[in-house]
């Protein structure tokens, strides 16, 4: 195949799954929404073939302009568009692909501040998976987005399920926005600088970082983290969604 104007596979972070006990459970996690589909990444098209079959709208998009031009021919009922995830809109209902994973926090990050869209189902390295599912430990951008968002990890994929392979694992990741946000989303600007400041800060004590994050004093931070549940001796990894929520709610009390 030609190469692509963008470069080609080295360039593009190109590693096309073709694992298909994976590609068979991407599709089963869209087939469980609702809802047009915009696929990210459609490569050669082995997930997009399979996602056709579901009988829904579906978009599918790839930088490389020569592979869309073929997958535009083998699946003419299927809206195939030259275009950069980095820049593409996601207005569709369920967003779904094999993200490059040199590109995994900026799709992310345009993701979560994108509105219109209910479900995404993502195949991410592993550890990023892992990690913005909570699992050991959850991160900064999955804190500030848990009011409004629910993340959950599908399972492992090998490196040897791409093609190129990968130095690394895949892993299936979820995200769901919550039909009933925890927090006010007027208040998510102000809510996220909070978690930023937690997670950077320093102090004896989480009531200490978080005293001096929310601008209260440390009885009030004390008090906010007793009724919210949280021990005081836990790091802000250990927190759930739910946790910040309501010690941003308690706090909202304590400076009201």
């Amino acid at each position: 195949m030609p190469r692509s104007l963008h470069g080609g596979r080295h360039e593009l972070g190109q590693n096309f799954l073709t694992h298909r006990p994976t590609l068979g459970r991407l599709t089963s996690l869209v087939a469980h929404t609702s809802g047009s589909i915009l696929e990210l990444g459609a490569g050669d098209g082995a997930l997009t073939r399979s996602l056709a079959e579901l009988g829904r709208p579906l978009t599918a998009i790839d930088i490389d302009e020569h592979r869309v031009r073929r997958l535009r021919t083998a699946l003419p009922a299927v809206r195939v568009e030259a275009a950069d995830a980095t820049r593409y809109p996601f207005d569709a209902e369920v967003v779904v692909g094999n993200i490059p994973f040199h590109l995994t926090t900026p799709i992310l990050r345009r993701l979560l501040s994108s509105d219109g869209w209910r479900h995404a189902v993502l195949l991410t390295q592993w550890e990023v998976a892992r990690k913005r599912a909570g699992v050991g430990g959850g991160t900064m951008m999955t804190a500030q987005s848990a009011p409004w968002f629910d993340f959950e990890l599908q399972g492992r994929v090998p490196a040897w399920g791409f093609s190129p392979q990968p130095s690394v694992d895949g892993g299936v990741l979820t995200v769901r926005r919550r039909a009933t946000a925890l927090i006010p989303r007027s208040e998510r600007r102000a809510y996220e600088a909070f978690i930023g400041a937690v997670f950077t800060g320093r102090g004896a004590s989480l009531a200490v970082v978080v005293a001096r994050a929310a601008r209260v004093d440390v009885v009030s931070a004390r008090q906010a983290l007793a009724h919210a549940g949280i021990s005081p001796r836990v790091l802000p990894r250990d927190l759930q969604g739910e946790q910040w929520s309501s010690l941003w709610r308690h706090l909202k009390r304590s400076r009201g």
